[in-house]
């Protein structure tokens, strides 16, 4: 396994990403396209996931392969905007093929950003085909799209956290195989440097301070959040052109929730939804554990770039203020 050289940016063909964003109210959708169908599987290991149409995922289901994956903030409310999705596609004539129709098939995941900007602030369905207008094979991150809204560090509430954000990461190995990760980072917990575990961003001492916390260190002398914490999810939608099928697709989302956790400490709480889309475009032939191996190593980089891309929004300072207020 090899890292690439240089940071991709551009997606695997097949595949394309666009970001609706509201700046005012401070939330958006981010969409991950492949008309021409995807194998995807998913893994879920947060206890407050909001989600739409996952069966597809599923081994034994009748479909086969998916057209987009949706993030969206909105919490649940957010839910209804995949809608734009299947508008989109079912304009292109992308979908399951039913009779005389096509239905695209759009399994889609939330995050809570409420707490952020406006309460009443919600992607809906003209948002989302924004999102897909937008799409192209460059992924922009940082506080966009689903990220817009997107924090860490609660532990405290909102007032100590930082910002999160969009991520993106992406890595070659053996036999000319690729794989990349999306994360829209809104985690409970801090999200660390993986080699040093050094905290990047995290719940803050205090509303005014720079510095950090250690959400797992104050959890652990007994501190804990007492108020309703069901607002954070991380979700990561992993892609490769290696062909998987769907159990093998929903084994790499599996070893990805590794990558998850050695970035966010703690990670897979019960007040996150934390979920992982694997998706398989390609035809490329490799072993499915050092595919696993990879999905974690691009899942934890991801994770790390959405922070450190982010832009402090609302109030909320992100990684590149807090730098700048020391150097």
């Amino acid at each position: 396994m090899r890292r690439s050289s240089k940071e991709q940016s551009r997606t695997l063909p097949g595949i394309r990403v666009g970001h609706a964003s509201d700046f005012r109210g401070l939330t958006g959708c981010t969409v991950i396209l492949c008309p021409g169908g995807a194998v995807c599987g998913v893994d879920i290991r947060g206890s407050a996931s909001g989600t739409r149409d996952l069966s597809p995922c599923e081994p034994g289901h009748l479909v086969e392969k998916v057209h987009a994956v949706f993030l969206t903030g909105g919490s649940a409310f957010g839910l209804d905007a995949a809608g734009g999705v299947m508008h989109h596609l079912e304009v292109l004539r992308a979908g399951f093929p039913a009779g005389g129709v096509r239905i695209p098939i759009v399994p889609t995941a939330v995050i809570f950003d409420l707490g952020l900007g406006s309460s009443a602030a919600r992607p809906d369905a003209g948002m989302a085909l924004g999102a897909c207008r937008n799409a192209t094979t460059h992924v922009v991150t940082g506080s966009v799209g689903a990220g817009t809204g997107a924090t860490v560090g609660k532990l405290y509430g909102m007032a100590q956290a930082m910002k999160g954000g969009l991520g993106f990461a992406s890595m070659d190995f053996s036999g000319g195989a690729t794989i990349q990760a999306v994360a829209v980072v809104n985690a409970f917990g801090d999200v660390v440097e993986p080699g040093t575990g050094v905290i990047l961003a995290g719940a803050r001492k205090s509303p005014r301070s720079g510095e950090l916390a250690n959400t797992e260190a104050q959890m652990l002398s007994g501190i804990r959040r007492k108020s309703f914490g069901a607002t954070n999810t991380t979700l990561v939608v992993v892609m490769t052109n290696v062909a998987l099928n769907k159990l093998q697709a929903a084994k790499v989302a599996q070893m990805a929730q590794d990558g998850m956790a050695r970035a966010i400490r703690p990670a897979h709480t019960r007040f996150d939804g934390d979920l992982i889309f694997a998706l398989s475009v390609g035809t490329k032939p490799a072993d499915l554990n050092s595919v696993g191996a990879a999905a974690a190593e691009v899942t934890a980089r991801a994770i790390v770039n959405a922070v450190k891309t982010a832009k402090g929004l609302g109030g909320v300072p992100s990684y590149q203020d807090l730098r700048a207020s020391m150097a």
